[in-house]
């Protein structure tokens, strides 16, 4: 007989033993399995198959510790204090640079900590908060329309106009670039151990190795996963050689397809599967906009072209230095949040040395 009592505390201990060992997360996400479950019981569900498909919404126990640790991460920055030493020193020196405009002192010195914190996260875990970037794209609308000196204005309206150009440029080159990436190295191919078994739940897939989420594999409808698989077994059918296709709209295998949405748990076994990835990740888009929302368009070009260079020259020589491999990833954000502060203290005239006859 089912006991759900028992089998909740086997999926606690599941959820300890991936490293989710806050009690108040733990306790939260229990709450939410048990209302599942109760809440489909009611609606006519076996209590043993409501168990399963609320525990698969919930997700894998691997995924869940990663989306911890991003929130982890980003607080972990926050309390780190040498973190704010460079915020602090930022301030001074926009103050020395600035001073006699308080204003764009204050200004300056949010872009520059955002920057600071964004590269601490960035290197931390390949990821940009939302908090930082799209906050910092409405920070710079407001400290534009408030200050239009930030763009060399001396009307309100100039100043936002300015921002919102900024903005728009800078997402826009950065989005482009991001699309011609994913062109050219949208693609990595990961071999496996013999037939290893690959399984693919309702928010997730699980390799041998790791659990990685669709959402950081499904970017856009076009993405696919796609491997030659051994044997792929799946409600109740089963098949042996045949292609295998999944995007976000689709199940493709061999000349059968399904709808993703209804198939929560499949597995399949293969020597090696293809996944979709990117070269650049929106953070970094969503970074450039809020450069280019405080800075302006000029610093957009400047910023792209200058981090463009740093990022080439640091991989280039880690490569040199074989501390890392040509398809190891490599955070952007940092490169952009130096390049950007450059712009800020010199930028513009290290343009007018280059634009001087």
């Amino acid at each position: 007989m089912f006991d759900l009592d028992h089998e909740i505390e086997k999926w606690r201990q599941q959820m300890l033993a991936a490293g989710i060992k806050t009690p108040v997360p733990l306790e939260e996400l229990e709450s939410h399995l048990r209302e599942d479950v109760e809440e489909q019981v009611r609606s006519g569900c076996d209590v043993q198959q409501a168990f399963a498909t609320a525990a698969e919404r919930i997700g894998h126990p691997g995924v869940l510790k990663e989306e911890f640790k991003k929130v982890k991460t980003t607080k972990h920055v926050l309390k780190r204090k040498l973190v704010w030493a460079l915020a602090a020193a930022a301030f001074l020196s926009c103050w020395i640079e600035f001073g006699q405009s308080p204003a764009l002192v204050f200004a300056y010195g949010i872009l520059l900590t955002g920057l600071i914190v964004a590269t601490f996260v960035d290197f931390a875990h390949f990821m940009i908060p939302d908090a930082i970037s799209i906050g910092g794209i409405f920070a710079g609308l407001l400290c534009s329309l408030l200050l239009p000196q930030l763009h060399g204005q001396r009307l309100l309206i100039a100043g936002l106009w300015q921002s919102l150009l900024g903005i728009g440029v800078g997402a826009g080159l950065l989005y482009l670039i991001l699309r011609l990436g994913k062109l050219a190295f949208g693609r990595q191919r990961l071999a496996l151990r013999g037939d290893a078994k690959i399984v693919f739940t309702e928010s997730a897939m699980l390799l041998p190795d790791k659990a990685v989420s669709y959402d950081k594999l499904f970017y856009r409808k076009s993405d696919a996963i796609t491997l030659d698989a051994r044997t792929v077994n799946l409600a109740g059918h089963s098949y042996h050689d045949v292609p295998v296709r999944l995007t976000p709209a689709s199940l493709q295998i061999g000349s059968d397809e399904f709808d993703p949405a209804e198939v929560a748990h499949w597995e399949a076994t293969g020597a090696a599967i293809t996944l979709p990835r990117e070269a650049m990740g929106m953070g970094d888009v969503k970074l450039m906009a809020a450069i280019g929302a405080f800075l302006g368009w000029q610093a957009v070009v400047f910023s792209l072209m200058a981090s463009s260079l740093m990022g080439s020259l640091v991989g280039c020589g880690l490569i040199a230095a074989r501390r890392r491999q040509w398809s190891a990833r490599m955070p952007y954000g940092p490169y952009l949040a130096a390049a950007a502060t450059i712009w800020v203290f010199a930028g513009k005239r290290l343009l007018g040395a280059l634009l001087t006859p």
